[in-house]
């Protein structure tokens, strides 16, 4: 009796014996989902803010020194506190992701719209105000723990709900589309995108034979493959991106009717990417990028928010759009299917502890809940397994269900027991009788299947047929798809695509290079011409069997205003030797205040008002750049200083130029602008001081986000 109270006073285990879930209470799921969304990770936090250091079964430690024979003596193997400490040590990491292993993560809310009772039986879709508390990771696939946040790649989206009838996970990236159409391929796709096996290099990059040799020969992935080429692939932020379930899935109703969607989650802030050359920079200047803006964000109180929304279809339109829905290679053009919204996602909480709660978050797609089913996507069906053989290989064992991170918010019951790293004491010493049993009273009960109210929620479901190893032939085409994308953005993102093509093939050897080519060129003879001309390779004669001039809604980055500028930031460059100057960039600091935008001042010396001095300033820091008055001598060629690298103030403004940021002059500063190789045109403002005007002129700017009239076309 003693052991128990003591037990479930010290580790908070009196709700794991009754509930087998600590955090399963009905007040506190209505405490997370009023917004305290870290609540169930409450009970695992230790404070060290007080207290005596102890072992890790609660003995007191006097000293952090070893145990040695002698002053000078070797260290005795007895010394069980650095031996438990050391191996603790030897043991802190686990396996990173073979993909994603480069992420961020945050908590938050989702609420519903409405009862969508009439489509749906899942819970958290119920109910109009319904909140579920959530969990969502973004990453990059290709890259090592170690890489950069800004290497061009496409990126994971994965969004955890933790609703009251089980988890829902929804794991899936920044565009629509996958590179292969079975997950038998996927080894194959990975290895291709990883560093060489025999120099470990290029690292979270594809720009190299492996990979190209694959989108050139397995041509699946031509779709993905010019989404992640275009802006997609560099975004601004995981705050600037939408997120896509990729695959299609089924929505069941309580009476069994079913019907066939895709998740989109669309961004509240605006779709927005970074420029090629920007990206590059950032990178090397600051591999933390994305992770810090998503931090910065949510502690500042602008709380990311995107909104759920689904295409609904019927069955029987799986191939009724001239494509296969099932591959997941394809997009349904929202001209055709809609988009249904059904609430509201907003990220609110930060990590703690990173490693407990984003890089042991183990997403599944496997984590589904009553209401929503699977269909026969064969990528979908391997992931099914290829992610829970994933997790068990990470965590050792299979209860990382157990873990915070992991839990759902609701009771657990079944007959899994023991098993690396068990957290439960399971009271049922019965746990070989299966239901229904006689020891213990009946209990854990099945689900009741009428109605669809089991697991597995579809009863209509059915498959027969010949057993066969073949891709379906409505699988067949690669290229109508890649085209529709290529035809449905800007020139200029066109342009941005096309160079993001021959900067990688660039690095390739030149078979491959004629592969790719030809693969290119059943998509456009455009792209294949103007990639083989920078390249120097022979073009191949016109291949129109999949051209076409169709193109669909809502896939071009640029040119879209952003919806708000709130965390975006402002760079003002100020003189430390000037009052004028810093006064100029007190105004602005205050009137940019207003609508949450960040204004960093940079001078020569830190002094008051100044956030930074030149030397350690970038234009990758900001989304636009004012000049102040009393900076002409910064501007002036001749100008050298030790305070900062030559030309660094005029190198801000020369980048921020180039990369199509707005730019803003006080007074006589417009000076500096054709020091820096630029022209007045659109983007470009100026006024004698601070006003109105002026900054109604930058905000306005920094929504359109990027000015297009910078960059060249080909032949222009």
């Amino acid at each position: 009796m003693i052991r128990s109270a003591v037990l479930a006073a010290t580790i908070g285990l009196a709700g794991v014996v009754q509930a087998q879930c600590p955090f399963a209470s009905v007040g506190n799921l209505a405490a997370r989902a009023e917004g305290l969304s870290r609540d169930q990770l409450s009970e695992f936090e230790l404070d060290d803010s007080e207290g005596f250091m102890t072992s890790d079964v609660g003995g007191p430690i006097g000293d952090q020194e070893v145990l040695t024979a002698g002053e000078r003596g070797p260290t005795l193997l007895e010394d069980f506190i650095f031996r438990q400490k050391i191996t603790h040590f030897d043991h802190e990491r686990v396996p990173e992701r073979a993909v994603h292993a480069r992420g961020a993560g945050a908590h938050g809310t989702f609420t519903s719209y409405g009862d969508y009772s009439n489509i749906t039986a899942a819970s958290f879709l119920g109910e109009a105000g319904k909140k579920t508390p959530v969990f969502i990771r973004f990453s990059t696939v290709a890259g090592s723990r170690g890489s950069a946040d800004t290497a061009r790649d496409v990126h994971g989206f994965a969004t955890r709900f933790y609703t009251d009838e089980g988890n829902f996970d929804v794991v899936g990236n920044n565009v629509p589309v996958f590179f292969i159409q079975s997950a038998i391929h996927f080894p194959d796709l990975i290895h291709a995108v990883k560093p060489r096996p025999d120099r470990e290099i290029p690292q979270a990059a594809s720009a190299h034979d492996s990979a190209w040799d694959f989108f050139s020969q397995q041509t699946t992935g031509l779709h993905t493959l010019l989404w992640a080429m275009a802006g997609y692939g560099i975004p601004r932020s995981y705050r600037h991106m939408d997120g896509f379930g990729v695959h299609t899935y089924r929505l069941v109703t309580d009476d069994g009717k079913s019907k066939f969607v895709k998740w989109h989650f669309k961004t509240k802030q605006g779709k927005a990417s970074l420029v090629w050359d920007e990206a590059q920079h950032m990178a090397g200047k600051n591999a933390d990028y994305h992770r810090q803006d998503l931090w910065n964000a949510i502690e500042s109180g602008n709380f990311p928010e995107w909104e759920l929304n689904v295409q609904i279809f019927d069955e029987e339109q799986a191939q009724a759009f001239g494509f296969d829905v099932l591959d997941p290679t394809k997009i349904i053009p929202e001209e055709l299917v809609p988009l249904t919204p059904l609430g509201v996602l907003k990220l609110d909480v930060n990590p703690i502890n990173y490693f407990a709660e984003v890089e042991q978050a183990m997403f599944q797609p496997g984590h589904i809940v009553r209401g929503i089913d699977f269909t026969d996507d064969p990528l979908l069906q391997g992931r099914l397994f290829s992610y829970l053989d994933t997790q068990l290989n990470r965590h050792g064992g299979p209860n990382f269900e157990q873990l915070p991170i992991n839990r759902p918010v609701v009771p657990i019951h079944n007959n899994n027991r023991d098993g690396a790293g068990q957290n439960f004491i399971h009271r049922n010493t019965a746990p070989q009788i299966d239901s229904p049993n006689t020891l213990n009273k009946g209990y854990p009960q099945q689900a009741s299947q009428e109605k669809g109210r089991g697991f597995f929620t579809a009863p209509n479901r059915e498959a027969s047929g010949p057993l066969l190893r073949k891709r379906p032939s409505s699988f067949a085409d690669h290229w109508s798809q890649p085209r529709l994308f290529y035809n449905s953005l800007t020139e200029v993102e066109q342009q941005f695509l096309i160079d993001a093509i021959r900067f990688e093939t660039s690095h390739i050897s030149p078979a491959i290079q004629e592969n790719v080519l030809s693969q290119l060129n059943k998509i456009s003879h455009d792209i294949a011409t103007r990639v083989g001309s920078a390249l120097g390779v022979k073009v191949p004669e016109e291949d129109p069997t999949y051209y076409h001039d169709n193109t669909t809604a809502g896939l071009s980055i640029f040119g879209n205003k952003l919806p708000t500028i709130a965390t975006l930031h402002v760079g003002v460059l100020a003189s430390s030797k000037s009052d004028e100057s810093l006064a100029e960039a007190r105004a602005l600091k205050q009137a940019f205040a207003r609508d949450n935008v960040t204004v960093g001042v940079v001078a020569e010396t830190l002094a008051e008002g100044v956030d930074q001095t030149y030397s350690a300033a970038e234009a990758i820091a900001f989304d636009a750049i004012i000049v102040t008055q009393g900076t002409h001598a910064l501007f002036n060629a001749s100008t050298q200083s030790s305070l900062y690298p030559p030309r660094r103030p005029i190198q801000i403004l020369t980048d921020g130029y180039n990369w199509g940021k707005p730019l803003g002059f006080l007074g006589y500063s417009i000076n500096a602008l054709e020091a820096a190789g630029g022209a007045e045109g659109p983007g470009v403002y100026r006024a004698p001081g601070v006003n109105g005007t002026f900054v109604e002129d930058i905000k306005e700017g920094l929504a359109t986000f990027k000015f297009t009239n910078r960059f060249a076309l080909d032949g222009a």
